[in-house]
C-alpha cells in the first residue's frame, strides 16, 4: 500500500492491472464459451434496462409539452371548421336521436338575497326569546388581521346570473324540417336565452332507448274541449239514476 501511494498514476496503472484485471481475463479465457455467451448476454439486458433515466424521461416529457403548446398557438381554427364559412347555416342534423350532449347556459338571477339562501348557511334557533334567526353571523377575524373584514367573505348581495353546464342529457329527437333539437333534462336559463350544446365528455353507464315522440298538437283545443264535454255527458249517462224518498223531505213527516 504504501509503494503504490508513492508511485504516481501513470506508474500504479500498469501494477493495478497485472492484479486485478489479469486473473480475470485469464479466467474467462478458460471457462466454456456457452458460460461466457450467457454471461454477455446478462451484461446486455442489464445495460438495456438500466439505460433509460428518470431524468431522461423528464425531460422528454417537457420537450413533447412545450412543442404540443407550440402546435396549440399555430392553429387558427380553419383546421376544426374548415368546411364552414362566414354566415353558413350550422343546421341541427349534426346530432342524432340518442345521442348524449352536454348543454351550457347562463342560469336565472337570483337578486338580492341573504347568506342563507346564497350560500346555504345554517340558521339559529327557531324560538321566539331567540334574536338570532337568519343573520349572517360573526364577522370577527383572529390574530393580527383582526381590524378589518378580508375580502371573499360570504355576505349577503346580488345573485347574479352563472355559466352552468348539465352533463349526460340525451337527445330525444331531432326534427330538420323545423331545424330543433329535443333534449331530455333540465337545461340552466331562462326562455329564448342562447345555449350551447356539445358531445359529452363523460360517457353514461347506460345508453339512452330512444323511444318514438308522442305529437299532442295535433289536435286544436276546440276539439279536445268537445271531446271532453261528450265523454263526461257518457259518463253521467252510464251512472243509474237513484230513486228519490218522497217522504224524506216532507214536513209532515213524524218522529
Amino acid at each position: 500500500k504504501e509503494l503504490i501511494e508513492g508511485l504516481s498514476i501513470k506508474e500504479a496503472l500498469p501494477i493495478l492491472y497485472e492484479k486485478w484485471v489479469t486473473p480475470i481475463v485469464s479466467a474467462i479465457s478458460v471457462l466454456p464459451d456457452s458460460i461466457v455467451s450467457a454471461l454477455e448476454g446478462k451484461i446486455d439486458t442489464l445495460t438495456k434496462k438500466y439505460s433509460v433515466r428518470m431524468i431522461d424521461i423528464e425531460a422528454e416529457i417537457k420537450e413533447s409539452e412545450t412543442a404540443l403548446s407550440e402546435m396549440i398557438d399555430e392553429l387558427e381554427g380553419d383546421e376544426i371548421y374548415g368546411k364552414y364559412e362566414v354566415g353558413s347555416q350550422i343546421e341541427c342534423t349534426l346530432f342524432q336521436a340518442g345521442d348524449m350532449v352536454d348543454v351550457t347556459g347562463l342560469s336565472k338571477g337570483h337578486g338580492y338575497t341573504g347568506t342563507i339562501k346564497r350560500y346555504h348557511g345554517r340558521i339559529g334557533p327557531k324560538g321566539h326569546g331567540s334574536g338570532y334567526h337568519r343573520q349572517i353571523g360573526s364577522l370577527a377575524t383572529n390574530g393580527r388581521c383582526n381590524n378589518r373584514v378580508h375580502a371573499g367573505k360570504k355576505m349577503s348581495g346580488q345573485w347574479r346570473p352563472q355559466v352552468r353546464t348539465v352533463l349526460n342529457l340525451p337527445i330525444v329527437a331531432v326534427d330538420a324540417e323545423k331545424n330543433c333539437i329535443l333534449i331530455r333534462g333540465s337545461v340552466a336559463g331562462a326562455k329564448y336565452s342562447i345555449i350551447k350544446i356539445k358531445s359529452t365528455v363523460r360517457t353514461a353507464k347506460k345508453p339512452f332507448e330512444v323511444s318514438p315522440v308522442v305529437d299532442y298538437t295535433k289536435e286544436t283545443v276546440a276539439e279536445v274541449e268537445r271531446k271532453a264535454a261528450e265523454a263526461a255527458a257518457a259518463k253521467a249517462a252510464a251512472q243509474p239514476q237513484k230513486a228519490l224518498n218522497p217522504m224524506k223531505n216532507s214536513k209532515k213527516m213524524g218522529k
